[in-house]
């Protein structure tokens, strides 16, 4: 038996909206949250049209792969912890339900391929490696859901369970936690292509000391499969249990030796990352709540860098001078 998505009745009446037009096809992303028994979607989103003054939809054949699987990575980037993009969405005719299968295929391969690309941390044997493809008749509004093991590109579509519930993540538990950084990066030389390439290194680095860190969770460390609702009043629907979290980090590797380099220049990373991660409710564990809200602040801290060398190739491109001295930069973590 395949998997099971437990899914919000929002996201039910938000696809049931969605109307295409003549022949065309509409496509977007799930968002929600993986776990070892089930998955939960908790909403979907409509890829938006490239041209603003375009008819809503378009044919199958016309899809855009690039910017529907663009439109994932930038939706992940905004998405707070414990919440990922679980899969893609197509809405189409009958005739067209063979092709969109092949099309679902494709897409959730490739929009995760994009997503990774700016991890810094990677999948464990723990993770659910399975990512959704649904298919709903613009016609009969049948939903065929399926899923695709992203480790194995010649994996075979399975079939899974798709339904609907309210209330999905009412009583999720939020996990807050503060970050200070005071990261320095050297540079060999002070071009865009090298200063992107020193940071990556860098935050690699910082990378597996956060991922080696203690989490304190409401002032105390608690055994890696301690329970953490445990003993907590059952919440009302609407009410999410807070949990506080210190990260305690691990001292850098103590070195024999050092080593003398050329440098151009110089980059700080420096200020405090405001996370918070929400994790569905059975029987969650500390170090399930701890992996939760380490990878949200490797995630932010990530794509905040990404748009800013982004932004920085646009101005050359643009004819700029290449990198300007800015005092302060500051970055949002949840857009």
């Amino acid at each position: 038996m395949g998997r099971g998505y437990i899914v919000e009745a929002l996201v039910e009446q938000y696809l049931v909206n969605l109307q295409t037009v003549h022949a065309s096809c509409i496509s977007g992303i799930l968002i929600g949250q993986c776990s070892s028994q089930r998955d939960y979607v908790v909403l979907a989103a409509q890829t938006p049209q490239k041209d603003c003054g375009a008819v809503r939809g378009c044919s199958l054949g016309d899809l855009d792969a690039d910017w529907v699987t663009e439109h994932g990575r930038q939706v992940s980037r905004m998405l707070p912890g414990g919440l990922s993009v679980l899969g893609v969405f197509l809405i189409t005719s009958p005739d067209l339900s063979k092709e969109a299968q092949n099309t679902l295929r494709k897409l959730v391969y490739a929009m995760e391929k994009l997503i990774s690309m700016g991890r810094l941390w990677n999948l464990t044997e723990e993770d659910v490696s399975e990512r959704v493809g649904l298919h709903i008749c613009s016609k009969t509004k049948k939903a065929v859901c399926r899923t695709f093991d992203v480790r194995d590109p010649k994996s075979s579509a399975r079939p899974a369970d798709w339904k609907y519930q309210s209330g999905v993540s009412d009583s999720w538990p939020v996990l807050k936690c503060s970050v200070d950084l005071d990261l320095y990066f050297p540079l060999s030389e002070t071009s865009s292509e090298n200063l992107e390439n020193s940071v990556k290194i860098g935050l690699q680095k910082w990378a597996k000391q956060m991922e080696s860190s203690v989490c304190l969770i409401n002032g105390k460390h608690s055994d890696s499969d301690a329970e953490l609702l445990t003993g907590l009043r059952k919440n009302a629907k609407g009410h999410h249990p807070n949990f506080r979290v210190q990260i305690i980090s691990a001292l850098g590797e103590q070195r024999s030796s050092a080593a003398a380099e050329a440098c151009g220049g110089s980059l700080t990373l420096a200020g405090v990352l405001q996370c918070r991660a929400y994790l569905h409710s059975h029987k969650l564990k500390a170090r399930q709540a701890a992996e939760a809200i380490k990878r949200d602040i490797m995630n932010t801290l990530s794509s905040r860098t990404e748009m800013f060398f982004e932004d920085l190739l646009i101005n050359e491109g643009d004819g700029g001078k290449g990198i300007v001295p800015c005092p302060e930069i500051f970055l949002n973590g949840y857009l």
